[in-house]
């Protein structure tokens, strides 16, 4: 297992689509790129460290963008509003 100094260096950057806006819209879940050594256990802990939320659920999956990062928030936390902290908009 990969040790992480620091939560940037698991989460890359958010990944933005219209499939993925459409997600945070209705299932309250965001897309980040995220390091291709990072487990499920270690991206949920950098996503709740930056941004002070509750995840639920990660899942994930390896394309040619790199590895992906599909993060499903409790409905306290608003996905709207954390993208907007991030200016996905």
């Amino acid at each position: 297992m990969t040790e992480f100094k620091y939560p940037h260096d698991i989460v890359k950057h958010p990944y933005v689509t219209e499939k993925t806006m459409d997600l945070m819209e209705k299932e309250n879940k965001l897309e980040f790129i995220v390091d291709r050594n990072a487990n499920k256990q270690q991206i949920a802990e950098a996503v709740e460290k930056l941004f002070e939320v509750t995840v639920l659920k990660v899942n994930t999956k390896i394309d040619y963008h790199g590895k992906r990062a599909l993060v499903k928030f409790s409905s306290e936390d608003s996905a709207e509003e954390i993208g907007m902290r991030m200016g996905v908009f």
